[in-house]
């Protein structure tokens, strides 16, 4: 007996997406069933990017509807589609940016920057549109750590083209300067500059902005809160009680100004001996963990304190790029993963699906 597209979805509604945990039916991943005779086409669309797991999904579901009685030949598509979301209310999505994350910490020292350029690099190995943005106009590393030299280009003499290394768009006031100069300007400058790199780049198609930003809760922090629309933040701890101490009002300000917090990150969570692998808790254990039980935020993931990480930043290869099948690779690629989850639970931005009203005076 023939099956049916009802009977196929019905079995697609008991197999669990390995990443989110829910199954493919009620989270609306499947887009398409298509049935002529025996044969079965699935297609599957996933919110999240998710290049690392699309392989292991699709045989989940080939494997499971090559189960069902009748079945002949079976074939599975697997994507991701990434929406924009919602923003603060009242603050307008910027053309060519989707979703805008936020990496934030209460000071400075714990590898925030570090974390934010291989999570934007894991976003993207994970099959998604990135762009970088060096916030800290103070600090600007990201050149460094991309490896990028030279100047940005204008072809229009209004937009300035964003600079490109390890598959990212990436913007910094440290492409503008030179290496040695400081930025001796007071707060109403530094946030014209945010703006001005933020809105005056021509970002092209970007599915996620990652927003590198300077330590602490000043002006810079503000104007991203109450002027940029930051889909959510990303907190950057260390497992010491100090650093806990600043990460948390780093949180209450995200809170403050509702922007959602997508987790909690705890670097330097262990230390790993470089001569023989001895792995210790320098910096105290279990900080990030508490901190997330106390405010509701689920901790995305603890990286070691390694020689490693330091040097391929530095190197301007970050982690993800230098040893993409190493261990601490994988995990920025998790913790990208589930960044990624997050955000496609929030609310979409359905501005572009409303037509612009246009009022003209009768003459």
């Amino acid at each position: 007996m023939a099956l049916n597209e009802q009977e196929v979805r019905a079995a697609l509604g008991g197999l669990v997406d390995p990443v989110s945990g829910r199954d493919y039916v009620s989270s609306k991943a499947v887009k398409s069933v298509r049935v002529s005779g025996a044969d079965v086409a699935v297609e599957i669309a996933l919110g999240y990017p998710g290049k690392g797991v699309w392989a292991s999904i699709r045989d989940q579901v080939a494997g499971h509807l090559a189960t069902l009685p009748g079945i002949g030949q079976v074939e599975v598509t697997v994507g991701s589609r990434i929406v924009a979301h919602a923003a603060q209310r009242g603050v307008k999505l910027i053309p060519g940016v989707k979703n805008i994350i936020a990496v934030a910490s209460g000071k400075g020292g714990v590898g925030k920057s570090t974390t934010a350029v291989n999570l934007a690099l894991a976003l993207a190995a994970e099959g998604a549109n990135v762009g970088m943005l060096d916030a800290d106009i103070y600090g600007p590393s990201q050149p460094t750590m991309l490896g990028i030299a030279g100047k940005p280009e204008s072809k229009d003499g209004k937009s300035i083209e964003p600079m490109e290394r390890h598959g990212l768009q990436a913007m910094s006031i440290g492409f503008m300067i030179d290496a040695d100069t400081p930025m001796v300007w007071r707060g109403p400058m530094v946030t014209q500059a945010l703006q001005q790199l933020l809105n005056e780049t021509k970002w092209r198609d970007l599915d996620y902005l990652v927003v590198d930003l300077p330590p602490g809760t000043g002006d810079i922090q503000l104007t991203l809160s109450q002027q940029v629309p930051v889909t959510g933040a990303v907190i950057v701890t260390t497992p010491q009680d100090i650093a806990l101490l600043d990460a948390r009002k780093g949180l209450k300000m995200f809170q403050k100004v509702n922007i959602p917090i997508l987790g909690i990150v705890e670097n330097m969570s262990t230390h790993i001996c470089s001569q023989c692998g001895h792995e210790e808790h320098i910096f105290g254990t279990g900080g990030g963990a508490r901190m997330g039980s106390d405010y509701s935020v689920d901790l995305l993931g603890a990286l070691p304190l390694d020689i490693r990480i330091r040097e391929e930043a530095d190197s301007g290869r970050p982690t993800v790029v230098a040893e993409p099948e190493g261990r601490i690779a994988g995990i920025y690629r998790d913790i990208a993963r589930k960044v990624a989850l997050k955000i496609a639970d929030l609310q979409q931005d359905h501005s572009a699906a409303f037509p612009k009203i246009v009022i003209q005076k009768n003459t």
